[in-house]
């Protein structure tokens, strides 16, 4: 890369007045270098691998739970299945969008910009809410008080909104993941770019031709293109290079950037992964990935990642979908027991320990694992060590008559 952008007007200038040129596209592309052309939008964060992987992990991972709605009744939550956000979250946010889709969608707007992810909510004449419409970035901006309170001022094109109807995903520091990590996505790229220029023309001699006589510039660039055709790309691998007026060719090693390339991309992968909170097993860089410590990283991404983008999600649903009065006593949430079902042996083994304390009884073991209710299963009791009683025979019912 070259020492000044050619994107400032005062590096420009400074360029002039120290007679450093742009050079001609000839001489940059058998050198290399150029101006810094590297900027970071959401786009083109998402072409680096380690970026896309973490930011589908963590909002199809939150979107794939499904939402309840609950009510307190005396110091018990119950669900309410018949609750008009129990469809929008579960099952349709509006005719074109699942609720899955919405909360992906929400979360990958949050993930890639600061101001976060917005939602709008379309209300009946009786206030309920109907529907929920997720805009393309940029259409519902938000403002802050002047008051220093934090009260949000919603518009969407220039029109204000009721803070009520509006679905809003913020994010720490008022700054999305892919912006603290905005040097390590951009020297993630560069690297890709690198290893992309690097093996593209992967048969070409890397070395110097050295000559004695000078030749000038047009000499320079008929001797380079000559080379190029002669001996660039897969096809023309293992030419024996003809050498022609005095010229000599001297073989160059790689440099210590080219020997550590892939050290250097696990190491951005790993930055990368340490913005998101994600570990790194979990993003596909198995390097330091074992049998013991990626079962407990799973936990840590449960626990550290995933959690308070459960608990926003949560709030921001509440605000929205639950009236004043629901939000006394009513609370949206989402099944973190979801999270756990492709563990059928530790699913059963936290089921059975739970019955065995008398904590749950058998119907709500089987509500866990979607089976319905059986008659009887509402007792609490402990199936190690309860004897289930015989049924009567006629001999019994002859000593009970005695």
């Amino acid at each position: 890369m070259w020492p000044f952008s050619t994107k400032s007007a005062h590096v420009e200038e400074t360029k002039a007045e120290s007679g450093i040129v742009t050079p001609e596209t000839w001489l940059v592309t058998h050198f290399g270098g150029g101006p810094d052309d590297i900027s970071l939008t959401a786009h083109t964060a998402l072409q680096v691998p380690a970026v896309a992987s973490a930011i589908r992990l963590i909002s199809e991972a939150a979107a794939s739970l499904d939402v309840r709605v609950q009510r307190r009744v005396g110091g018990i939550w119950k669900d309410l299945p018949n609750h008009p956000a129990v469809r929008l979250l579960n099952n349709e946010a509006n005719e074109w969008t699942s609720g899955f889709e919405l909360t992906r969608g929400l979360l990958i707007e949050a993930l890639t910009s600061d101001p976060g992810g917005f939602a709008l909510v379309t209300r009946s004449i009786d206030n309920r809410p109907i529907a929920i419409r997720k805009y393309k970035p940029g259409i519902i901006q938000v403002e802050f008080s002047a008051e220093g309170d934090g009260k949000p001022l919603y518009k969407k094109n220039g029109k204000a909104l009721r803070s009520s109807d509006v679905i809003h995903i913020r994010n720490a520091f008022n700054t999305a993941p892919i912006s603290h990590a905005r040097d390590a996505i951009a020297f993630a790229r560069g690297l890709q770019a690198y290893g992309r220029r690097l093996f593209q023309n992967g048969a070409r001699p890397g070395g110097l031709l050295k000559t004695t006589k000078p030749i000038g510039d047009k000499g320079v660039e008929a001797m380079l293109k000559g080379w190029a055709a002669a001996f660039s790309g897969s096809q023309n691998a293992g030419k024996t290079p003809v050498l022609w007026d005095g010229t000599d060719y001297t073989q160059l090693g790689l440099s210590s950037t080219d020997a550590q390339y892939l050290e250097n991309r696990r190491f951005q992968n790993e930055e990368i992964a340490r913005a998101f909170r994600v570990p790194p097993t979990m993003i596909f860089d198995l390097e330091r990935g074992t049998w013991g410590n990626a079962e407990q990283m799973g936990r840590e991404f449960l626990t550290y990642c995933l959690e308070p983008w459960l608990r926003e999600l949560e709030g921001a649903y509440g605000r929205a979908l639950l009236t004043d009065d629901e939000r006394r006593n009513h609370r949206i949430l989402f099944d973190r027991d979801d999270l756990t079902r492709a563990d059928l042996t530790a699913r059963a083994t936290a089921i059975s320990s739970f019955m065995q304390a008398k904590a749950i009884n058998a119907n709500e073991a089987r509500q866990w694992i979607d089976l319905p209710p059986r008659e009887g299963g509402d007792v609490y009791e402990n199936p190690a060590i309860t004897v289930p009683e015989k049924a009567p025979t006629p001999e019994n019912r002859q000593d009970q008559r005695n």
